[in-house]
């Protein structure tokens, strides 16, 4: 070959590399414009006596906010046959039975025996992986009825999803000490010094950040108290819109950017933890 075309040869080499590293750095780079994929520990798509949105919208809005996966409730549990009926590709679903038919019961599943019958019958379907989320408060949680619930979610390796202030979750965790607790809310307003004794004392809890308040201050800066409790404990959070309310879903996109502003603030890795990877660790990584 000749000394110009080695030149050529050598030009058209030096333009390809620079060309796979510009396309390396786009790709690069698109990747960390990409929103957090988000898993959605706490969600309800009630049924009473139809859902606010179709099956088609509710899977429409996770995509359009990039929820990779959700932790699925219903009341009756009928939202959550529908859910795991429709399949969706690209979606982690992963089904709680909710003790409850209609609202009264949250005053009342603690002491009725017909509720457990109703846990029990739900549990055939085969595909649950937990019971809740299910409200309780104080020695309301020391009752037959809820210990048989905990006995039964140990026995079949089932999560609780336990709307609960701290005394009721430490009665929880006295009734089976093998019992596995997503706390929602993570105490709401509790202190930071609790919350951390709690994660310490029970290696078996987690916590769930829905309405939890003080995570960030006025301006939406994160707190250095909980900077440092998601730095001691990352694999022990997770997040959730809590769409209890028609207004939840409404403002499903409001609550994801939410999160996804006070995530960035964090580390990378942990960031991903609490976003989506203690949920995969916890419930699996299939979609």
């Amino acid at each position: 070959m000749s000394a110009i075309g080695q030149l050529v040869l050598s030009a058209l080499r030096c333009a390809a590399v620079m060309a796979l590293a510009w396309m390396a750095g786009t790709v690069g780079q698109a990747r960390a414009d990409e929103a957090i994929e988000i898993f959605d520990a706490h969600l309800h798509y009630n049924w009473e006596p139809k859902p606010h949105y179709s099956i088609d919208e509710v899977l429409a809005l996770f995509r359009k906010h990039r929820v990779t996966g959700i932790l699925a409730t219903s009341r009756p549990n009928t939202g959550t046959h529908a859910l795991m009926d429709a399949k969706p590709q690209g979606l982690q679903i992963v089904p709680f039975i909710r003790p409850y038919r209609v609202r009264a019961d949250i005053q009342t599943w603690f002491g009725d025996p017909f509720i457990f019958d109703l846990v029990q019958d739900e549990f055939k379907r085969g595909y649950y992986r937990g019971i809740g989320e299910f409200h309780i408060s104080g020695k309301a949680a020391d009752t037959e009825w809820v210990k048989k619930t905990v006995d039964f979610a140990v026995e079949h390796d089932l999560y609780l999803h336990a709307h609960a202030d701290d005394v009721a979750v430490e009665i929880l965790m006295r009734h089976n000490p093998r019992a596995r607790i997503i706390w929602a809310h993570t105490g709401f307003s509790l202190s930071t010094d609790r919350v951390a004794e709690m994660l310490t004392k029970y290696p078996k809890l987690w916590g769930e950040l829905s309405y939890r308040g003080g995570i960030t201050d006025g301006g939406g800066k994160l707190t250095a108290e909980w900077r440092a409790l998601f730095e001691s404990f990352p694999d022990r959070f997770l997040l959730g819109s809590d769409t209890w309310i028609n207004e939840r879903w409404d403002s499903y996109g409001e609550i994801m950017a939410g999160y996804r502003a006070w995530l960035t603030q964090l580390p990378p890795k942990v960031a991903a933890q609490v976003a989506h990877g203690n949920a995969r660790a916890l419930f699996g990584g299939e979609r």
